[in-house]
């Protein structure tokens, strides 16, 4: 039997996109001759993968799960809301979020993650995934918690089934309180967040170019004004506390009230369980959010149709 390298493993797989098991597999078959297994996979299905790979995937899921002190967020796209329907793509995204637990926000270590034991690693297997159902499909983005003491709350909205939906939000809460009421009040923060869509947490978390380019904006607008310089950076500040109120949790009105601000309700049911309370972090994902989605002209289709 010939001997099958990394490198020819690796040039089989660039070649057809299929998994790295089944490149290997398919070398085997072939006794190594690199375009017998190009051939092999055809027939099995699997370099179909790589002619799905150019097209846009701004579908899927957002995978959540949470348990006690630790939780995890992915998201898991393909290319139509049909296949987010699909068993199948829902338990491997739900696998994929669980296996998330056991990283630390890495999106290459989750890929290389053994998807079953003795099997295909997560890369491979969504690329047998891909072969499967007909569309591109990707692992887009991860993110994981852990808190001690405390908990890590979830919360899903539209959710299509247990744990998998379109939003997807985690809350990581210290606090040495009881964990059963940490997780009520995690659990409308979560709520807040899907609504409120929060960039951070406080101040000090707001990124830094973001603040500046608001900074300017604002400092232009009052200048357009005819001010002097010294009420215009006075305009300034003051209009950068709204901007505060909307990007920044603490400072946000708590939706579950309309009344408080988040980290003033925070404040009082920590007083209320006996133990302070802190919002380590947040994680909101969006399906498809920032995914350049291909435009189609219907009309010129039906039209580029009936000519034939």
């Amino acid at each position: 039997m010939a001997e099958i390298s990394a490198a020819m493993v690796k040039e089989l797989r660039e070649k057809t996109g299929a998994g790295m098991m089944d490149c290997k597999k398919a070398l085997i078959e072939a006794g190594g001759e690199g375009e017998s297994a190009v051939d092999w996979l055809r027939k099995k299905g699997l370099a179909a993968a790589a002619k799905k790979a150019g097209r846009t995937a701004a579908e899927g899921l957002v995978g959540v799960v949470a348990e006690g002190n630790r939780g995890a967020v992915v998201e898991v796209n393909a290319e139509t809301d049909f296949v987010a329907r699909n068993e199948i793509f829902q338990s491997f995204v739900r696998s994929v979020a669980r296996l998330a637990l056991e990283i630390d926000s890495d999106l290459e270590a989750l890929q290389r993650m053994e998807f079953s034991v003795g099997g295909r690693n997560v890369a491979d297997e969504l690329t047998h995934l891909i072969a499967t159902i007909g569309e591109n499909m990707g692992v887009r983005r991860v993110q994981t918690f852990t808190v001690d003491p405390g908990i890590v709350a979830a919360y899903i909205h539209n959710q299509v089934a247990e744990g998998l939906g379109k939003i997807g939000v985690l809350v990581a809460l210290e606090s040495s309180g009881n964990p059963e009421k940490l997780q009520v009040l995690g659990r409308q923060l979560a709520m807040h967040i899907a609504a409120a869509n929060p960039q951070a947490v406080d101040r000090d978390g707001v990124d830094a170019s973001l603040l500046e380019r608001e900074r300017d904006v604002l400092a232009d607008q009052a200048r357009a004004s005819g001010k002097t310089e010294e009420i215009v950076q006075k305009m300034v500040e003051g209009r950068l506390r709204k901007f505060y109120e909307d990007v920044a949790l603490l400072e946000q009105t708590y939706v579950i009230d309309g009344e408080s601000k988040v980290g003033k309700a925070i404040e009082a049911y920590g007083n209320e369980i006996g133990a302070p309370i802190k919002v380590v972090g947040f994680a909101r994902f969006q399906l498809g959010e920032g995914i350049e989605r291909e435009q189609s002209d219907f009309a010129a289709e039906v039209a580029a149709a009936a000519r034939g």
